[in-house]
């Protein structure tokens, strides 16, 4: 076997396990989690599902209503009804700052973060703000690809196993899917805050004209600063993004080395 052929199974093993261990696993587990909890059938959320998004919200930010010591226990989340978000890697974080949240009290702003499957973070507070200015709640946006990002992701594992396994040309174009995750991902989300801006609603307590929120850097909306940042999950899409690349590239100079010799 050629050399490059080897390099782009091991650029794309690399590219998979990320994709894995960032999203599809976590989405996997806790998939359909937050249904259950809101129909009161926590007795039907299975262990390994609370053990994972125990393990996946290490560290990550929690509301400032949830107690300390619900902090990473999902279990004692649903006893003080905390705000529960999902389990996959948060991809963007978007927060506001305003004079009537003191930084001593939110140190963070109100920030929210958005995954492939939901959301977490002050997403009640976000949606009481957005109603404050006529903009509809965050989960009227995405609904579709919320919908099928799991099962889309899992389609996208099967054909980068299939690229590793098989040496057919028409697999490399699959791959350049993988390869464009991360500019998919900007493209869904800067589209999504194009219709919340551009979308509002009379019934918002402050008029403001139709806008397009920052997609990237610091913004202003009314009394409100912004900030919308890419955090850990979007630098795995980029990762991913990249080992894909080095497969098809790999895997195409290995086409190219196998045609010449022929």
């Amino acid at each position: 076997m050629y050399s490059s052929f080897f390099k782009s199974k091991i650029y794309a093993s690399i590219a998979l396990v990320i994709m894995t261990l960032a999203f599809t696993f976590p989405m996997i587990t806790f998939h359909g989690t937050l249904n259950k909890i809101y129909n009161n059938k926590v007795g039907e959320i299975s262990p390994l599902a609370i053990n994972v998004w125990n393990f996946y919200n290490k560290g990550r930010y929690k509301s400032t209503t949830t107690p300390e010591e619900a902090h990473n226990d999902l279990k004692m989340m649903i006893k003080t009804s905390s705000e529960i978000g999902v389990a996959s890697l948060p991809i963007w974080s978007c927060s506001l700052e305003a004079p009537n949240y003191p930084k001593k009290a939110f140190p963070e702003g109100i920030p929210v973060y958005f995954h492939f499957d939901g959301f977490s973070g002050e997403v009640h507070e976000m949606n009481t703000i957005n109603h404050y200015v006529g903009m509809d709640p965050m989960w009227r946006g995405g609904r579709i690809e919320r919908e099928i990002g799991l099962y889309a992701l899992l389609g996208l594992s099967l054909f980068m196993i299939y690229f590793i396994l098989y040496n057919k040309k028409v697999l490399t174009y699959i791959m350049y899917i993988s390869t464009a995750l991360p500019l998919i991902f900007v493209a869904e989300y800067s589209y999504w805050l194009y219709w919340f801006g551009h979308n509002l609603h009379d019934w918002g307590a402050f008029k403001i004209k139709p806008f397009m929120p920052t997609v990237f850097g610091d913004g202003k909306i009314a009394q409100f600063t912004t900030h919308s940042y890419p955090t850990i999950g979007f630098y795995a899409l980029l990762l991913i993004g990249l080992f894909s690349l080095l497969a098809v590239l790999s895997r195409n100079r290995a086409i190219k080395e196998m045609e010449d010799k022929v």
